[in-house]
């Protein structure tokens, strides 16, 4: 008989061990990186919304990790955020902790698993061109936007033009630096990293 046969269930009980605990290191130093984006942030006097790196991150994530390991960064990172972590973009309107995600910017937070799942899901299903990086990163930053969009309007019961002045419009040069960057760091990513899924 092989004695291969009977290493194999200690071997196979290994390698998701190790798999897994690869898995929640990525899911911390993931969720780590978003934090400190988070505080990378410049309010702006006329809207709750203060610009941050954090969707930088967030779109990074998603074209650099698996789609269920993406969306479960996010949300450990959240989760981070409503145990009171100072995780969040600073100076939202007092909020801390799980209050945070009921504030002004909360759509924006509540999306980010959906937009990471969503960016690595289109992302690993293309042909790994430049421009698939950038219409995945793109997706995924739209999903943000309108998600936050819809959660302030809301929230704060102002008309689709007020909302769209508020959390929309001023963002959106930024925003297209960002998805182009991530882009293209997503794309080398890839091109290094070929066999990751």
């Amino acid at each position: 008989m092989n004695p291969s046969t009977h290493l194999a269930p200690a071997t196979i009980s290994q390698s998701s061990s190790q798999l897994w605990l690869r898995n929640i290191g990525i899911a911390i130093a993931g969720s780590l990186l978003v934090a400190v984006a988070a505080h990378v942030a410049l309010p702006l006097g006329f809207t709750p919304v203060p610009f941050t790196l954090q969707p930088f991150a967030v779109l990074l994530l998603g074209l650099v990790l698996a789609p269920r390991l993406a969306a479960g960064t996010m949300a450990l990172y959240l989760a981070e955020g409503a145990a009171g972590l100072p995780v969040f973009a600073p100076g939202t309107a007092a909020l801390s902790g799980f209050a945070h995600l009921f504030g002004p910017t909360g759509g924006y937070l509540l999306a980010y698993p959906v937009a990471v799942f969503a960016i690595a899901t289109l992302w690993r299903s293309s042909s790994r061109k430049f421009g698939w990086a950038i219409l995945s990163a793109a997706v995924g930053n739209v999903i943000i936007l309108c998600i936050g969009a819809l959660w302030l309007g809301i929230l704060t019961h102002a008309s689709m033009s007020a909302v769209l002045t508020q959390a929309v419009i001023p963002f959106l040069p930024g925003d297209a630096l960002k998805v182009v960057v991530a882009a293209a760091l997503g794309f080398q990513w890839s091109r290094l990293r070929p066999s990751r899924s």
